[in-house]
C-alpha cells in the first residue's frame, strides 16, 4: 500500500480493517503520529489520550465480530461532554472540567466501534470568541468557527471523522474554510443530549468527513440506523433551486465566479435551475434570529458570567447583558418569524429536488479574530433543513470555498443530490 493509512476515508478504512488488510490500531498509531508532527502549528486539538486510543484499538482488533465503524480515529468537538477526557466548552472557565457521564452522541459513537483521539478546538461556548486552532491550508487564516478544530482536524488528515455543532453556521462554514464535506442535518434528527447550547432553538450535531459516503456512515452510526448506499441512477433532469439570498453582495468575487460556472455546468448537464428569492424575509429572519441567539444565550451563560465574569470574553458578557434586555414577548415575536418563515420558505421549495448556494462569502478570512459571517447558513438552520457543504472551489489564494446544497426532504436524499451534482462537476 503506497498510501499513509492517515489518508483513508472512513469508508475506506472500515472495509480494510473488516477484511483485516491493516490493523485498527496501525491507523490509529498513523492518525497520533500526523497530530503529533502537524498539530503545534495548527492547534485543532485541546486534549489528547494516546495510551488509551491505542488500547481501545488493539482491542479492537481483538474483536471477531464488527461494528459499523470499529477502529476508526475521530475527533469531537469540545462542547460536547465526555468522562474520558475533559470538557471545557472553549472556555477558562471549565479548565480540567471532566464530566461524570458522555453526551448521547459519544455513547453513539462508542457502540459504533468509533475510537476517540480527543477533543477539537472550539470558539468559546460554540459563540463568537475564537480558540488559537488556525486554518491547515494557511495558518495565517482562520479555520472558521465555531467548530473550528473539527474542521481542521479532518482537512489535515488527523482523523477521518469529527463531530461539530451548528447553531448558525459552524459546521457548513469551517467546513468550507478548511475543505472538507460537512453535513448540517435536520434539526433533531440526533440528540443534542450533553452538548452546552447556544441556543436551543436552533442548535443542531453535525458531521464532517472527507467523503460523502463517510458522511452517511458517521451519520448512520450517531442515529443508530442502517447505513444506506449512496445511489444516483435514478436521478435524471432534478429540479434544483438557486437560492442566493439577500446577502449575495457579501459574496467574495472569486466566489460570485465559481458558483456561476457551476451553475452553466449543472445546467449543461439537464438539471433544470430555477431562481428563488425571498429577500425581505431573508432579513427578517436575520434579524429575528440574532433576538433569539441572545435571549436563549443569555440564559445559558447567565450561572457562568454571575460565577465567573473575569473569565469570561467581552463578547459573551455583551451577549448575557443584551439578552436580558429582551423580554419575553420580544422573543416570542422573534420566534414566530421561524414559524411563518418555516412554512414560506417550505411553499417556495414545493416540487424542488434540492436547493444550491454558497457555503461562506469564500475563502477563510485573514488573522484568528474573525470566524466568518453566518449570512449563508442561518437560514438553513433555523428553518430546519438539512444542508450540505461540498468543497469544489479553491479562492484566488489557494484557499478553498465550499458549495452548500440544501434537501428539502431527508438527509439521505441531501446526500444523493450532492453526488450527484458533484459527479456532474468532476465530468
Amino acid at each position: 500500500m503506497n498510501r499513509h493509512l492517515f489518508e483513508l476515508t472512513a469508508t475506506e478504512a472500515v472495509e480494510m480493517i473488516s477484511q483485516k488488510k491493516i490493523q485498527a490500531v496501525d491507523l490509529v498509531v498513523d492518525c497520533l503520529e500526523r497530530i503529533s508532527s502537524l498539530d503545534k502549528s495548527i492547534e485543532a486539538w485541546t486534549s489528547l489520550d494516546p495510551d488509551a486510543a491505542i488500547a481501545s484499538a488493539k482491542r479492537a482488533d481483538e474483536k471477531t465480530s464488527t461494528q459499523p465503524l470499529t477502529g476508526i480515529p475521530i475527533g469531537l468537538k469540545d462542547n460536547i461532554e465526555t468522562k474520558d477526557f475533559p470538557t471545557t466548552y472553549g472556555s477558562a472557565i471549565y479548565k480540567g472540567h471532566r464530566p461524570a457521564q458522555d453526551a448521547v452522541c459519544v455513547t453513539l459513537c462508542k457502540e459504533a466501534g468509533t475510537i476517540t483521539l480527543g477533543k477539537t478546538a472550539s470558539t468559546e461556548f460554540a459563540y463568537r470568541t475564537p480558540s488559537s486552532c488556525k486554518n491547515p491550508h494557511n495558518l495565517a487564516h482562520s479555520p472558521g468557527g465555531s467548530s473550528s478544530g473539527s474542521a481542521a482536524a479532518v482537512a489535515a488528515q488527523m482523523v477521518p471523522l469529527a463531530i461539530g455543532t451548528q447553531t448558525g453556521g459552524s459546521v457548513i462554514r469551517p467546513a468550507a474554510y478548511c475543505g472538507v464535506y460537512g453535513l448540517k442535518p435536520r434539526y433533531g434528527d440526533l440528540s443534542f443530549a450533553g452538548v452546552k447550547n447556544l441556543a436551543h432553538t436552533f442548535d443542531t450535531l453535525g458531521c464532517m468527513a472527507r467523503s460523502l459516503e463517510d458522511l452517511s456512515l458517521f451519520y448512520s452510526a450517531l442515529q443508530k440506523t442502517p447505513n444506506q448506499k449512496i445511489d444516483t441512477s435514478s436521478i435524471d433532469a432534478p429540479k434544483i433551486a438557486i437560492y442566493r439570498t439577500a446577502f449575495w453582495d457579501e459574496a467574495q468575487p472569486a466566489a460570485i465566479e465559481s458558483f456561476e460556472k457551476m451553475l452553466t455546468t449543472m445546467s449543461a448537464s439537464k438539471a433544470q435551475l430555477h431562481e428563488v428569492r425571498l429577500d425581505s424575509l431573508d432579513k427578517e429572519m436575520l434579524t429575528a434570529s440574532w433576538t433569539i441567539n441572545k435571549f436563549e444565550g443569555s440564559r445559558h451563560f447567565l450561572r457562568d458570567a454571575l460565577t465567573s465574569p473575569e473569565l469570561l470574553s467581552e463578547a459573551a458578557r455583551a451577549l448575557v447583558q443584551e439578552g436580558l434586555k429582551i423580554s419575553f414577548d420580544h422573543y416570542q415575536e422573534a420566534r414566530a418569524v421561524f414559524e411563518r418563515a418555516r412554512s414560506l420558505i417550505s411553499a417556495a421549495l414545493a416540487g424542488f429536488d434540492g436547493v444550491v448556494s454558497l457555503s461562506s462569502p469564500g475563502e477563510a478570512p485573514a488573522g484568528l479574530q474573525d470566524t466568518g459571517p453566518v449570512t449563508f447558513n442561518f437560514i438553513w438552520t433555523a428553518t430546519y433543513l438539512p444542508a450540505l457543504s461540498i468543497p469544489f472551489f479553491t479562492g484566488p489564494s489557494g484557499l478553498p470555498m465550499g458549495m452548500q446544497v440544501v434537501g428539502t426532504g431527508t438527509h439521505h436524499q441531501l446526500l444523493e443530490m450532492g453526488s450527484w451534482i458533484e459527479k456532474q462537476l468532476q465530468k
